[in-house]
């Protein structure tokens, strides 16, 4: 009997459009969303949050930072001034992890804020990447107070931790409007 894949659902909180709630079987949490709110038509650097259902893809740890969580999804070590991800839209590395010395324009996963000491990779834009359509959309640490993110969806540390045992292959993280 295959089992049921389990789903991660946020919404957005009542009154707000960059805040939301993240909803896990019995989890409810509050999270942060884009700066812009939600979009079904997004695209690279508009601040939104997609409205999809995305599968969780993967998963990166900053050692040292953070616990590491207990997430069943592959997690990798990021290395501070290796690990990158390619937000150039016309690079054929677009919407990837790539190792510096990188040339074209890329985010660092090793950032000096906390937010991306775990962060999960989320199916927006890589398994059919086109240019221009969002790069980096990730679950992610919050800043204190839930100030909103660029697109991603970000949670407290504590709350990660919470999470981490639901952060499975086959769970998707669905972005409602």
């Amino acid at each position: 009997m295959k089992a049921k894949s389990r789903t991660i659902v946020v919404r957005r909180a009542p009154g707000s459009a960059t805040r939301g709630v993240l909803s896990a079987g019995a989890l409810r949490v509050p999270c942060a969303i884009g700066r812009t709110g939600t979009t079904i038509f997004k695209r690279e650097g508009d601040g939104a949050t997609p409205v999809a259902s995305m599968r969780l893809m993967s998963a990166w740890h900053r050692s040292g930072r953070m616990v590491r969580p207990r997430a069943r999804l592959p997690i990798r070590r990021v290395r501070p001034g290796v690990d990158l991800w390619c937000d150039a839209p016309a690079h054929p590395a677009y919407n990837r992890h790539v190792r510096a010395p990188f040339s074209a324009s890329a985010e660092s996963l090793a950032r000096a804020d906390r937010l991306y000491d775990f962060v999960v990779v989320l199916d927006w834009n890589i398994t059919a990447r086109a240019r221009h359509r969002g790069s980096a959309i990730f679950l992610h640490i919050a800043r204190d107070g839930y100030p909103p993110t660029e697109g991603c969806v970000a949670v407290a540390p504590r709350d990660m931790l919470r999470l981490a045992p639901l952060l499975a292959p086959g769970t998707r993280l669905i972005v409602q409007r």
